[in-house]
């Protein structure tokens, strides 16, 4: 998946090597617009002209208009005015009248020709990016694909508002599953929607694992507050040795701390300092995400050198967190488990013997251990999930903002007080 010497990056550190040149070096308009034609003939953009785009440049159009009408009036009233104070006689009369006649023309096409050009260079621009995009991934080994509408992936920022939908993805698949891509969701609604804007990367992982964050500090808010979309429970704040809680607060599920300090041993600590300390870090089921609120996939050869990095930075220590198990699985499976030869198996019933000198307390030497050698992949339901908290900032936010209307000069009951 990532090209050129990832191998040597996992080593010693070097940079990785990638091919940049299709993200910066002077392209075709051409090969461009045919490209663009064969996105939209298979349905992977959307026409600039489609139907919904049509509907939405007359409901621009008509804002303009109103905005724009009023001033309009207003000009040709002013101008009117002009010419009866100067009277019909004079000599302005005449370029008057053509100016207040010509002049809202003029200002019309102007507004429409800048909304027509902002729209077409806007079109283009995109049309651009994406060429760039899929030819990089291509010179890369990878895959490039437009849009996807509400993707299904496990992480905390996809399960959060509406409208959701990735953009510009990049994907890989060896040496395993990597994609690269921006992300769009809304919340609110009328003047109170916003629309929340996130880069990811998301890495397929072999096993599942425990639900544990990492929530990068420096880039955290006002007062530390988490830029994340979710709060969770303090009581499940694990702090680790040397200098990784300066960098990230790292929080998992209740009685999962032994298992955390297993997946994040010194090195690996150190590989997330060194190479995503500005990036906030999700596990979850069989997937490790990577969160910034930026564009990932862009045209920038330095982000893509920042990306490559911290992914080559964890690749090589993913076979480790394969290796781990849920020894809470085992339990349960030994509590369901029946152990052979229990008072209600009775073979002698069948007309089944004991074998030539065997006695009733020895196991057969085919018989299944009472218990299993090694869990089975995946994780018990209590180290699934993270509990979230309800965050007090977004109350006291919210409070204040009310006090504010009902008590301020001019909120409901100031308007009373002080009137």
């Amino acid at each position: 998946m990532l090209p050129g010497s990832v191998a040597a990056m996992q080593s010693d550190a070097r940079p990785v090597s990638f091919d940049a040149r299709p993200l910066v070096e002077p392209v075709d308009r051409t090969a461009v617009r045919e490209f663009a034609r064969r996105m939209r003939d298979s349905g992977a953009v959307r026409s600039a002209f489609s139907a919904g785009s049509s509907i939405v440049a007359v409901i621009i159009g008509a804002v303009v208009f109103v905005m724009f009408g009023s001033v309009f009036l207003t000009m040709a009233a002013s101008l009117f005015s002009a010419f009866l104070s100067i009277g019909s006689d004079s000599a302005a009369a005449p370029w008057l009248l053509g100016l207040g006649a010509f002049l809202p023309v003029v200002i019309v096409g102007g507004v429409l020709a800048l909304i027509i050009v902002a729209i077409v260079r806007g079109t283009a621009g995109a049309n651009e990016r994406r060429y760039r995009l899929d030819r990089f991934a291509a010179a890369n080994g990878m895959t490039y694909m437009p849009s996807l509408q509400a993707p299904t992936l496990p992480g905390m920022i996809f399960g959060v508002g509406g409208s959701r939908a990735s953009s510009d993805l990049v994907r890989g698949r060896q040496p395993r599953f990597v994609e690269f891509g921006n992300y769009r969701y809304t919340t609110g609604s009328g003047k109170n929607r916003t629309t929340h804007k996130w880069g990811y990367v998301a890495i397929k992982l072999d096993v599942p694992l425990p639900h544990i964050v990492l929530d990068a500090t420096s880039n955290n808010g006002l007062f530390g507050a988490s830029n994340l979309p979710a709060s969770f429970d303090k009581d499940q704040r694990l702090r680790l040795e040397g200098d990784f809680d300066q960098h990230f607060s790292l929080y998992c599920p209740a009685g999962y701390e032994r298992d955390a300090l297993y997946l994040f041993t010194p090195d690996i600590m150190a590989r997330f300092i060194d190479s995503a300390a500005a990036l906030d870090v999700e596990i979850v089921d069989d997937w490790l995400f990577f969160y910034g609120k930026r564009d990932f996939s862009t045209v920038d050869p330095a982000t893509w050198a920042w990306l490559f990095s911290a992914v080559a930075a964890t690749l090589d220590k993913l076979a480790q967190w394969s290796r781990w198990r849920d020894e809470r699985l085992r339990t349960d499976a030994a509590a369901t488990t029946p152990s052979l030869g229990s008072a209600g198996d009775d073979t002698t019933a069948a007309g089944i013997g004991d074998p030539i000198g065997s006695s009733p307390g020895d196991p057969l030497p085919f018989a299944a251990p009472a218990g299993l050698l090694t869990p089975p992949p995946g994780v018990a339901v209590p180290g699934r999930r993270l509990t979230r908290r309800f965050s007090w900032v977004t109350v006291v936010v919210v409070v204040g903002f009310l006090l504010f209307w009902l008590l301020g000069p001019s909120g409901l009951f100031g308007a009373l007080l002080f009137r």
